[in-house]
């Protein structure tokens, strides 16, 4: 659709200048524009970095030695969380305006954003050193090794995707603050300006704004100076494994979180209350638009109950609303933009051509795509070869345990899982045979908490895990010294 009056709320407008104001970006010459997914209205514009632009704020960050005390970093992350949580509904339309989730879903994810800076307060006070006698041994002494955690000696260079525009840029921006660190954050083009208004709060909280920079620009141009810049000690990322594996054949010798893609599967064993599970699996396919790394992308069901448990689905996703992402009735928004609802679109047709059965949705109206739900899917099936980052539940079926195994482990990701039955025997073997990062029972594979270690292994990740606690340690190095007493 063409352009019409920008729908951004003139308080967030206002919040979004003065952001650009303190943030380190191009001249305003060069600028992209972000446009509302469901009708393709302007929403804004921000600054399209150069590579001058990037190497001039890593200087700043980098020039700048923090001396915030633990108190401080705890006193800005509260205020910060108060200052969002005020503010909830604006932030959540922000959020539904640049990426066309539902307002059901954005306002969720604020809560969340909330939860994260509290976790990252509390994790600032935490007496993160150690103390070790040294008189363990025949040959030991009486001295004592302690340790501490020290903010990293350079910038801390992140990148985030779409998906989530302020979870995902919170999870990496609070435990730096937290740790008193440096960072240099690239959101990405698609959807920036959640980040712009999250610098903006803690600004108005007291960061020092040399503590965290916003870039925004095209990454063709402006992403690889923050991946090689000698300044750069650390590159954290969130978002598609070619792009994490380009990252960690780029980054050369500097640390990296990389938390990539997912192919994330459901299990349902014989036992399980299919209407039960069913509810799991339309939550964990359609909420987000299915666009989360750990949205439920294959639902493996044990032959027996195959066909109660695909009619308790197909229910509930038929009763799944979706159309306008502001209208707080709707269950479900748009996705990122057409071509990705394309992607789907097609990946569903080609199933269907290989013999898959469609059982409702597979429609598409620029970037709003129906709930999908097919069964007879098998491995082979590019809908669940690859990751499909949409609200589309392909059904499969599995003899035993063994087989369920199997088929989990085929694919060449491995970040989560959930699983449903009763059978404490069943549960332990999935905990210990499934080749995953996270295995949650009677749980979406999502489930988690913003502070608990997060990630995966294989195309997943390198096993560097997320979450408050363990980005606390990522990012920071361990300095131990040595006491005669």
């Amino acid at each position: 659709m063409n352009a019409r009056t920008p729908v951004v709320d003139q308080p967030l407008r206002e919040a979004m200048r003065i952001a650009g104001d303190k943030v380190h970006a191009a001249s305003p010459e060069r600028v992209i524009e972000i446009r509302y997914p469901y009708t393709g209205e302007l929403v804004a514009t921000v600054p399209k970095a150069t590579v001058e632009d990037v190497r001039r704020a890593i200087q700043i960050a980098h020039q700048y030695k923090p001396k915030l005390t633990r108190h401080d970093r705890y006193r800005i992350l509260m205020k910060a969380g108060e200052l969002i949580a005020a503010r909830k509904a604006q932030m959540a339309r922000l959020i539904t305006l640049e990426s066309g989730l539902c307002i059901k879903d954005t306002l969720y994810e604020v809560g969340r954003a909330s939860d994260v800076l509290l976790f990252a307060a509390q994790q600032a006070l935490v007496d993160d050193g150690q103390s070790f006698a040294c008189d363990l041994t025949h040959h030991g002494k009486s001295r004592r090794v302690h340790t501490m955690r020290e903010p990293m000696m350079g910038v801390i260079s992140a990148i985030t995707p779409f998906n989530h525009p302020l979870n995902q840029v919170i999870h990496k921006v609070a435990p730096s603050v937290a740790t008193n660190n440096r960072m240099v954050l690239k959101p990405t083009e698609k959807t920036p300006l959640a980040a712009i208004a999250l610098a903006d709060v803690l600004y108005e909280a007291g960061l020092p704004p040399e503590m965290l920079s916003v870039i925004t620009g095209d990454p063709k141009e402006i992403a690889d100076e923050m991946l090689t810049h000698p300044l750069v000690d650390i590159v954290t990322f969130t978002g598609g494994v070619p792009i994490g594996k380009y990252i960690a054949a780029k980054a050369v010798y500097k640390r990296q979180v990389l938390e990539l893609g997912g192919n994330d599967p459901l299990v349902v064993m014989d036992d399980a209350d299919v209407v039960k599970a069913a509810d799991l699996a339309a939550n964990g396919s359609y909420k987000n638009s299915g666009q989360r790394c750990t949205a439920v992308k294959r639902i493996l069901v044990h032959e027996k109950i195959a066909a109660d448990f695909t009619d308790a689905l197909l229910a509930k996703t038929r009763a799944w609303t979706y159309g306008d992402p502001l209208d707080p009735a709707v269950d479900m928004g748009t996705v990122i933009d057409e071509g990705a609802a394309r992607l789907f679109e097609r990946r569903v047709n080609d199933a269907v051509a290989q013999g898959a059965r469609l059982l409702h949705g597979n429609q598409r109206q620029g970037a709003l795509y129906a709930p999908t739900l097919i069964d007879q899917v098998h491995g082979e099936m590019e809908v669940v070869k690859l990751e499909t980052f949409g609200p589309v539940s392909p059904v499969m079926t599995f003899k035993d345990v063994d087989d369920a195994i199997a088929q989990v482990n085929s694919t060449v990701y491995g970040l989560s899982s959930g699983v449903c039955t009763n059978r404490l025997d069943d549960i332990m073997r999935f905990v210990r045979e499934l080749n995953l990062g996270s295995v949650n029972v009677w749980e979406v594979p999502g489930y988690r908490l913003e502070v608990t270690p997060f990630g995966g292994i294989k195309d997943s990740g390198t096993g560097v895990k997320e979450g408050v606690q363990e980005c606390c340690k990522a990012f920071t190095n361990v300095k131990t010294y040595s006491l005669p007493w």
